[in-house]
């Protein structure tokens, strides 16, 4: 069996597993099978230590055994890992900052939950389609001028009657429980390029 494109890590247990600068190479050298022996060699460490990191990596299930052949009478195993990429869950990252921070910067705070939320659900996603699975989708990028406060509001008051617009009417209220895969998110985040100079 072939590894998937994308592993979402959402514990704390394979997050340190993986955020280690020697595993974090290993991974790399994991897309295909590979011997703890191998692994030793290439990496310039004992074979008892890259054993150590492999099986460490086992347990957390980011690698796993993947075949194995007797050597000298013993037996000795191929590892690989999961995935090709490993996403790391924004549940697994905590906000810095007290609650001042917070309540100064609500509507950042709100941006960076729902761009948290986006990965994680894309995340999931990602998981499901490298399973085989047929996910539909749709992303939109655009830039726009909004070059003072009276054309930023006046954005900002159309953008939220469309969306309003759009929500009531494909939103059907006497359907509380859709069939699976017939409700969508839709999500609209709006912000300054990072680029350019804040007025």
């Amino acid at each position: 069996m072939a590894s998937s494109n994308v592993l979402l890590i959402e514990s704390v247990q394979q997050a340190a597993s993986v955020l280690k600068p020697l595993r974090i190479q290993m991974l790399r050298q994991m897309t295909e099978p590979r011997t703890c022996t191998e692994l030793a060699r290439e990496f310039g460490v004992s074979p008892q230590k890259a054993y150590y990191h492999v099986k460490s990596m086992e347990r957390a299930g980011v690698v796993e055994r993947s075949a194995e052949r007797i050597v000298n009478g013993l037996k000795e195993g191929f590892y690989r890992a999961r995935a090709r990429s490993f996403w790391l869950s924004p549940r697994l990252v905590k906000s810095l900052g007290g609650t001042r921070a917070a309540r100064d910067q609500t509507s950042l705070g709100m941006l960076a939950r729902t761009a948290e939320q986006v990965l994680e659900d894309v995340g999931h996603l990602a998981e499901r389609s490298t399973a085989g699975e047929e996910v539909s989708s749709l992303s939109l990028d655009v830039s726009i001028d909004l070059p003072d406060p009276e054309r930023r509001q006046a954005f900002m008051q159309d953008l939220t009657d469309t969306f309003q617009a759009l929500a009531s009417r494909y939103t059907d209220s006497t359907c509380s429980t859709p069939a699976s895969g017939q409700r969508y998110r839709f999500t609209l985040l709006c912000y300054p390029k990072s680029d350019q100079e804040i007025s």
